[in-house]
């Protein structure tokens, strides 16, 4: 295998079969039904079809409380157990003792250690990078192994030029939300731009979190929009990726399955890979400790 494409989606577990609640019962998205007959629930939460696995991965950690982005996350690229290390679960952001366990353990960094090329793809606002020259640390624990790891954030420029992808696929929110004058992207184009950055890296990496903004019901407008662009994306990838292209769809704990209420879930999480990844990671991958180890042996050698 060529190289690796590591989407993260945010709050995203595998929930009830119950339209009322779940958004998978309620919205084709097709990125799961064109591979499965049928949408992933507590009740049938594996699938195999056409080259493409879909299982569920532990993130409760053995730890009492609801799991965390912050402990999840570090778990999820660190390889050990964040919210075990702190006793709690414990986010949005990495509690200040992960930081020396993150700059020194996390996945990218490993894996440029070995020689190997990382790519994190979102780009940022300047607002963005104004909080980060007043020397704060409070941003999520994927940006901070980038920045731990010496991958230059990406910003505007990169996101004229196709060298990056706005966090909601499409640039809409960096229009509605920032007011930059940037051009609407089609899913479509946006999976094209990934599947080209990817040809030239090992791992590539990008981060998507409005699942876990609908979960918390920040956003409560447009969600058929925006459940369409993320199903249009993800199966423009799932459909055009090279066979010498791996890829690995995954979270860090539940919420976006199950929208009755506004906190996250106990369920497990949402796994999905194709290509090489499909056969090694669906016996391998248990809980989020073992993602980062499941890529650094598909990628190491």
């Amino acid at each position: 295998m060529k190289n690796l494409i590591f989407i993260f989606l945010d709050g995203v577990g595998i929930g009830e079969a119950d339209k009322s609640k779940n958004p998978f019962f309620n919205y084709d998205f097709k990125f799961l039904s064109t591979f499965f007959k049928e949408m992933p629930s507590i009740q049938n939460p594996r699938m195999e079809s056409r080259g493409v696995s879909l299982f569920p991965v532990d993130a409760n950690l053995s730890v009492e409380g609801l799991p965390q982005s912050g402990t999840g996350q570090v778990s999820l690229l660190c390889g050990f157990n964040g919210a075990e290390f702190i006793g709690k679960h414990f986010g949005p952001f990495p509690y200040s003792l992960h930081h020396d366990e993150i700059r020194n353990k996390n996945l990218f960094h490993i894996l440029i250690e070995h020689g190997k090329k990382v790519d994190f793809v979102n780009a940022y606002p300047k607002l963005f990078f104004d909080y980060l020259n007043k020397q704060k640390r409070r941003i999520g624990t994927f940006a901070l192994s980038a920045l731990y790891s010496g991958i230059r954030l990406k910003g505007l420029e990169d996101l004229r030029s196709g060298r990056a992808l706005s966090n909601d696929i499409t640039n809409i929110r960096w229009q509605t939300r920032l007011s930059y004058k940037l051009k609407t992207v089609l899913p479509a184009t946006a999976a094209k731009r990934l599947l080209k950055i990817a040809d030239k890296n090992d791992l590539t990496v990008f981060e998507y979190f409005l699942t876990d903004h609908i979960g918390h019901r920040r956003i409560t407008e447009n969600l058929d929009e925006i459940y369409k662009e993320l199903d249009d994306f993800l199966l423009y990838i799932l459909n055009n990726t090279p066979p010498e292209t791996g890829v690995l769809i995954v979270s860090d704990h539940g919420n976006f399955e199950d929208l009755s209420v506004k906190t996250h879930t106990f369920n497990p999480v949402f796994c999905m890979t194709k290509g090489v990844p499909a056969e090694q990671f669906k016996d391998k991958v248990k809980s989020l400790i073992d993602v980062k180890w499941a890529i650094l042996e598909l990628l190491k050698n």
